[in-house]
């Protein structure tokens, strides 16, 4: 869930917007332009709208770009104070990295934040929070854990393709590669049981008790045994055939939903909107199931205010608006994206939810109970680097260029140095 040029596309999100000038402190006809940079599929084109056409004086663009893209331009636009957007989203695995920069950021307590802390969840909340106790960011969606998985390929291979039986197959992650050897055996031609090594051992990391870096935000990697024990599990599923080997948001793990190159994918709330968004024509061959190991948490965003912005009163009134609980209900609705604030985990509309692309999966049950479920995993700062990196070396072992010792190896290394 990567080039090194960012590709940005400014796109007009209400009726009549100018497409010129981004980052501009006016729109057309003496409005304020606000800007929002984004990474993948926010759920927001319909909500920028309504905000839109509730305050006529302001004209509201976003800038979306790829996830490691966003981030690294983010990073250089906050060292060179210029060229941010009013509104920033930072994922969870770089809100450490920032939020070491408070300065860089508005603090939201100080724009009445702090009398809004109790719309999220308390560790959403907290991970925002700077050592000093700024606050730089109102949070999104979590992402808790599910799999998603393609019924026609399960049954075109002999597998049961019922929620219940499915989930039955692998209650445990080394259920789930046997699950793979038996799917493989007898899959359709050129299909794979899983996209990629790095989006199941993301999940898997996401299950650990400690990530990539514990509490005193020391580096945990080569000393971690649950990141080893998933690392030689995902290592040898590679081995024996079950990865289509895609890293996943690239354009090739793009294609893939597209083509049906693989029957199941590591799927936290927010992949069924990209699921959606590139394989439209799959509704109904999709289906959602509870993940092996049981809750876990993979992703999930926050909304930051520059302080380099030009508007940023207007900018923190939009950010607060778009993550109040009755947006993110929207949101999950509309995409997908789970929210962060607790009291929508028992509102009757968002637990009875289902989603028909998914053959009317009962997605608002099943993501509201992992988010229940769901243990905080602390982040270091520089938990997104570490990662990226993890998916390079598990794709190293994928292509065959290094064996699954030699490559975790290398990454290790790597991995300290960045903490060097």
């Amino acid at each position: 869930m990567r080039s090194k040029t960012m590709a940005i596309v400014c796109a007009a999100l209400m009726a009549g917007a100018v497409i010129s000038g981004c980052g501009r402190e006016s729109g057309g006809g003496g409005k304020t332009k606000l800007t929002i940079g984004l990474f993948g599929n926010f759920g927001y084109t319909e909500l920028l709208k309504e905000y839109a056409s509730t305050h006529p004086d302001i004209e509201i663009q976003d800038r979306t770009a790829s996830y490691s893209d966003h981030h690294k331009n983010l990073a250089a636009h906050l060292a060179t104070n210029n060229g941010a957007a009013d509104i920033e989203a930072v994922d969870t695995g770089y809100v450490a990295q920032f939020k070491a920069t408070p300065d860089k950021f508005v603090d939201l307590n100080t724009r009445g934040g702090d009398q809004l802390k109790d719309r999220w969840l308390p560790w959403k909340w907290a991970a925002s929070l700077s050592k000093e106790g700024q606050q730089i960011g109102y949070g999104t969606d979590v992402g808790g854990l599910a799999i998603c998985y393609r019924r026609d390929l399960l049954e075109a291979a002999g597998l049961p393709s019922e929620r219940t039986e499915v989930a039955a197959l692998w209650p445990t992650w080394p259920d789930f590669m046997a699950a793979g050897k038996r799917f493989q055996a007898s899959a359709p031609e050129g299909v794979k049981w899983f996209d990629g090594g790095p989006t199941v051992l993301n999940a898997i990391v996401g299950q650990a008790a400690t990530g990539y870096y514990d509490q005193s935000d020391r580096i945990t990697v080569g000393s971690n045994p649950e990141l080893k024990q998933g690392w030689d599990l995902v290592a040898d599923a590679v081995n024996s055939g079950l990865s289509a080997k895609l890293l996943y948001s690239t354009p090739v793990w793009n294609t893939g939903f597209k083509q049906g190159q693989f029957a199941t994918v590591t799927c936290p709330a927010w992949q069924m909107a990209k699921i959606k968004d590139q394989a439209p024509d799959t509704a109904g061959k999709w289906d959602v199931t509870s993940v092996p190991g049981g809750g876990g948490n993979w992703g999930g965003s926050y909304l930051t205010i520059p302080q380099q912005g030009k508007n940023v009163d207007k900018a923190v009134e939009l950010a607060a608006w778009l993550t109040a609980p009755e947006q993110q209900a929207k949101v999950f609705a509309t995409a997908g994206l789970l929210p962060s604030t607790p009291k929508l985990y028992e509102d009757p509309a968002v637990v009875g939810l289902q989603n028909p692309f998914f053959n009317n999966a009962p997605v608002g049950k099943l993501f509201t109970d992992a988010a229940k479920q769901l243990q905080p995993q602390y982040q270091g700062p520089k938990a997104g680097d570490v990662q990226t990196a993890i998916g390079n070396a598990m794709q190293r072992v994928e292509q065959g260029k290094q064996s699954g010792d030699d490559s975790w190896n290398q990454f290790v290394g790597d991995v300290q140095n960045l903490s060097s």
